[in-house]
C-alpha cells in the first residue's frame, strides 16, 4: 500500500513538472507596452498635412480650374465647407464610430465621442492616438469633398452642407468601419491599404447616383474656366497623396517606402497610358488629359500600394489610365449620366480597378498580410470582389436615402434661372471674375 502511495505520488510530482513546462512553454509571451516612436510620429505629422492639403487647396483647385467661370467660388466653397464640417464631426462622434471597438462588426461605440480619453499620452501603436484621428480624418474629408466634382453647377450649397453631414455619418463612417475599424470585411480578409474602397468606390458610386437624382445640367460641356489652376491642383493631389498612401503604413518604415514608390510609379504610368490613348483616338495630347490620367493611376494604386511589387505597380497603372480614358469618354456619353468632373469615370472605375486587382498582385514578400491570386491564393481575388460589391449596393441604396431626406426639408437643385447666371452670383453674392 505505501508502495503504491509512493509511486501515486511520484506520478503525479511528474504529471505536476510536466504541467508547468508545458504551460511554461504555451504560454502566450508577455506582449510589450507600445512606446512612442518619434520618427513615425514625426512622419505621420507630416503625411497628415499632405492629406490635408489634397483637399485644401489641391482638389478645391482642381475642380475649381474645371468648373465654368462663373460657378469657379462655389465649386472650391464646396470644398471648404466639407473639409469644415468633418473636421468637426469626426472629433464629435465619427473617429469614435469608425475605430472604438466593434459592435457586430458593422459599426464602433461612441465612448471616444468628443475623443473622450484620448489623452495626451495615449497610444494608437507607436504613434499618438490624437493624431492618428486626425490623420484618419483627412481622410474622411477628402473622400466627401471628392463627390462634389459630380454635383457641381446645379446643387444648392445649403443641400450639399446637410449631404457632407449625412453622407460622413451614415456612409463613409460605416464602410470605413468595416474596412479599417475592425469591421465584417476586415475579418473576411478584405485588402484596402489608403482607401480604394473606403475613399474612392464609395466617392464614385455617389457621385453617379446624386447625378442621376439632382439630373443634368442646362449646359453639360465641359468648359473649363482656368486649365492653370488644374494642372496645379493635380500636382498638389500628386504631391499630397504620398501622404495618403505611404502614410498608411501608420510608421517611418520599409513598407511606407514601397508604398511611396509603387504610388509613384503607377501615377506615371497611368499618365502616360492616358496620353497614348488620347494621342492615337485624337491625334493630340491634352493637359487635362495627362492630368486625369494621373488622378486615375493615384486612385487604382491606392488600395495596392502596400501590397504589391513595382511590377504589379506598373500592371495597375497601365490598366487604369488605358480604361479610364474610355470610362470618361466613350462610356459616360454613351450612357447619358451627367457626372460633371468624372468623379465616377475615374474615382469610382480606377478604385474598381484597383481593388479588384490587389486581390491578384497582393504580395506577400512585400507585406504578408496580403497574398493575391499569382502568389497561390485565388480566395483573395473573391473577397476583393464581394468587399467590392457589398460597397458598391451599400452607397447606392444609403446615398439615394440620404437624397430623399435632403428632398423633405429643401430643394436639391437651384432654379434655372440661378444655374444660367452662375452658382457664385446666386449662392454667395461673389465672382471671382470681373469681366
Amino acid at each position: 500500500m505505501k508502495k503504491l502511495l509512493s509511486v501515486f505520488i511520484l506520478i503525479m510530482m511528474i504529471l505536476a513538472l510536466s504541467a508547468n513546462l508545458i504551460f511554461a512553454e504555451t504560454e502566450a509571451p508577455a506582449q510589450p507596452q507600445p512606446k512612442l516612436d518619434t520618427g513615425d510620429t514625426a512622419w505621420m505629422i507630416v503625411a497628415t498635412a499632405l492629406v490635408m492639403l489634397m483637399t485644401v487647396p489641391g482638389l478645391a483647385l482642381f475642380y475649381g480650374g474645371l468648373a465654368k467661370r462663373k460657378d469657379v467660388l462655389n465649386t472650391i466653397a464646396m470644398s471648404f465647407v466639407t473639409y469644415c464640417i468633418v473636421s468637426f464631426l469626426w472629433v464629435f462622434y465619427g473617429y469614435s464610430l469608425t475605430f472604438s471597438g466593434d459592435i457586430a462588426g458593422i459599426i464602433g461605440y461612441l465612448d471616444k465621442a468628443f475623443l473622450e480619453g484620448v489623452k495626451v499620452d495615449s497610444l494608437q501603436g507607436t504613434i499618438p492616438e490624437a493624431l492618428f484621428s486626425v490623420f484618419q480624418l483627412t481622410f474622411a474629408a477628402i473622400t466627401v469633398a471628392l463627390i462634389s466634382g459630380a454635383y457641381i453647377e446645379r446643387m444648392k450649397f445649403s443641400a450639399w452642407a446637410l449631404f457632407s453631414v449625412l453622407w460622413m455619418s451614415l456612409v463613409y463612417v460605416p464602410v470605413a468601419h468595416w474596412v479599417w475599424g475592425g469591421g465584417f470585411l476586415a475579418k473576411m480578409g478584405a485588402l484596402d491599404f489608403a482607401g480604394g474602397t473606403v475613399v474612392h468606390i464609395n466617392a464614385g458610386i455617389a457621385a453617379l447616383v446624386g447625378v442621376l437624382i439632382l439630373g443634368k445640367r442646362k449646359n453639360t460641356l465641359l468648359v473649363p474656366n482656368n486649365l492653370t489652376l488644374v494642372a496645379i491642383g493635380a500636382a498638389l493631389l500628386w504631391f499630397g497623396w504620398f501622404g495618403f498612401n505611404a502614410g498608411s503604413a501608420v510608421a517611418s518604415n520599409g513598407l511606407a517606402a514601397q508604398a511611396f514608390i509603387n504610388t509613384n510609379t503607377a501615377t506615371a504610368v497611368a499618365a502616360l497610358a492616358w496620353m497614348f490613348t488620347e494621342w492615337a483616338v485624337t491625334k493630340k495630347p491634352t493637359v487635362l488629359g495627362i492630368a486625369s490620367g494621373m488622378i486615375a493611376g493615384l486612385v487604382a494604386i491606392t488600395p495596392a500600394a502596400g501590397f504589391v511589387n513595382i511590377a504589379g505597380s506598373v500592371i495597375i497603372g497601365a490598366i487604369a489610365g488605358f480604361i479610364c480614358y474610355f470610362s470618361v469618354t466613350a462610356m459616360k456619353p454613351k450612357l447619358g449620366y451627367d457626372d460633371a468632373l468624372d468623379v465616377f469615370g475615374i474615382h469610382g472605375v480606377a478604385g474598381i480597378i484597383g481593388a479588384i486587382l490587389t486581390g491578384v498582385f497582393a504580395d506577400p514578400a512585400i507585406n504578408e498580410a496580403g497574398k493575391g491570386l499569382l502568389y497561390g491564393n485565388p480566395g483573395q481575388l473573391w473577397t476583393q470582389t464581394v468587399a467590392v460589391l457589398i460597397t458598391i449596393v451599400y452607397t447606392a441604396i444609403m446615398t439615394a436615402i440620404i437624397f430623399l431626406i435632403i428632398k423633405i426639408f429643401m430643394k436639391l437643385r437651384v432654379s434655372e434661372e440661378e444655374e444660367i447666371t452662375g452658382l457664385d452670383s446666386s449662392q454667395h453674392s461673389e465672382r471671382a471674375y470681373n469681366l
